[in-house]
C-alpha cells in the first residue's frame, strides 16, 4: 500500500448497531470499506475467513452473541462465536499481515472495584458472556501479538439498533414513570463516538505508532443507568421527573451483571488517540443526529 492510498478496512458484523456506525464513519473518512454481515460471513469458517482477510490493511471483529442472558444456557454456542471466531480471525490476520481490532467488554471483569479497571486490571468474568468474551481476547493476544488489538466498551447505544436509550424514550410514549436501577455505575457509550475512536487506532496502527495490546473505548465520566434514563427524558424535552430510581433486585435475570462497569483510558494517549468525549455530551450529539433532519457528522 502507497503512503497516500486509502486504508483498506474490512468489517465484520457489519450489520450491528456498531458496524453500520463504523462503516458510515470510514467511508465518510475516505477509508476503503468491505463490510460483511453474519449472512456474508461466518467468522468461524477459517477457510472463508482467510479469503475475506486478504488484501485488507485492518480487520475489525464487531461479529458477537450478544445475548448476555442467553449464553448462561448457551455457552459453548456463545463461545464458538465469541471466542473461536476471534481466534479464526486473528489466525488469518497472522496470514495475511493485517492488523485485528477485536470489540469486547467491560464484563470480562468482576465488577466489585471502587476505581476505573486498567487495561491490565485482573479479569474474572461473573457469567458466561464475559467468559465467552475474554477466550475471544486471549486468543487475539496469543496469536498476534504485535498487531492485535482488543478494545473493549461497555454500555452501548446507538440509532442502528435496540437499545437502553432507544427503550427509555420508547417507553415514555407508554408509561407515566419509568422505574430504572441506580446501582449500577457505568460508562454510557455512543457507537459512533467508539467507530471514530475505532478509525483512528486503526490508522495509528497501521502507521506503526499504537502498540498492541488492550484499550479500553467507553465515554469519560460515569452515570448510572438512571441518570442515563433522566438525561435522555431531559434532552428530549420530556420531564426527567417521571424517571424514577429503583435497585438490581427488582429486576431480576439470568446473567448476573457486574454493578462497576467503569473503565480506565490511559493507554489512548500511548498511541495517539484522544479518549472519548463526556458521556453527557455524547449523549447530546446522539439525540440530536437520531433526530429528523439531525446528521451526527464524522
Amino acid at each position: 500500500m502507497s503512503a497516500d492510498a486509502p486504508t483498506r478496512w474490512l468489517i465484520t458484523g457489519a450489520a450491528g448497531m456498531l458496524g453500520r456506525d463504523l462503516a458510515e464513519v470510514l467511508a465518510e473518512a475516505g477509508a476503503h470499506v468491505t463490510a460483511l454481515t453474519r449472512a456474508d460471513l461466518d467468522i468461524t469458517d477459517a477457510a472463508a475467513v482467510r479469503a475475506a482477510v486478504a488484501d485488507h490493511d485492518v480487520v475489525v471483529n464487531a461479529a458477537a452473541w450478544t445475548d448476555v442472558d442467553g449464553a448462561e444456557t448457551e455457552e459453548a454456542a456463545a463461545t464458538r462465536i465469541n471466542g473461536e471466531g476471534p481466534r479464526v480471525l486473528a489466525a488469518a490476520c497472522a496470514d495475511s499481515g493485517a492488523v485485528l481490532l477485536q470489540v469486547s467488554t467491560d464484563y470480562v471483569f468482576p465488577g466489585d472495584a471502587t476505581e476505573p479497571y486498567r487495561h491490565d486490571a485482573p479479569t474474572s468474568p461473573v457469567n458466561a458472556y464475559g467468559r465467552s468474551k475474554l477466550a475471544g481476547e486471549r486468543a487475539v493476544a496469543e496469536l498476534l501479538p504485535e498487531r492485535g488489538y482488543v478494545v473493549r466498551t461497555a454500555w452501548l447505544y446507538g440509532a442502528h439498533g435496540r437499545n437502553f436509550v432507544s427503550t427509555m424514550l420508547g417507553l415514555a410514549e407508554q408509561r407515566e414513570t419509568v422505574d430504572v436501577v441506580d446501582d449500577q455505575r457505568g460508562q454510557p457509550t455512543w457507537t459512533r463516538a467508539l467507530a471514530r475512536q475505532l478509525r483512528d487506532l486503526g490508522e495509528a496502527a497501521v502507521a506503526g505508532k499504537a502498540p498492541a495490546g488492550v484499550y479500553h473505548g467507553t465515554a469519560s465520566e460515569t452515570a448510572t443507568w438512571f441518570d442515563l434514563a433522566r438525561a435522555a427524558f431531559e434532552l428530549t424535552g420530556l420531564d426527567p421527573e417521571r424517571v424514577r430510581p429503583t435497585t438490581s433486585e427488582k429486576f431480576v435475570r439470568p446473567a448476573r451483571r457486574p454493578s462497576y462497569s467503569v473503565l480506565a483510558h490511559e493507554r489512548w494517549a500511548e498511541a495517539g488517540v484522544a479518549p472519548q468525549p463526556h458521556w453527557r455530551d455524547q449523549l447530546t450529539e446522539a439525540l440530536r443526529a437520531m433526530t429528523p433532519g439531525g446528521r451526527s457528522g464524522a
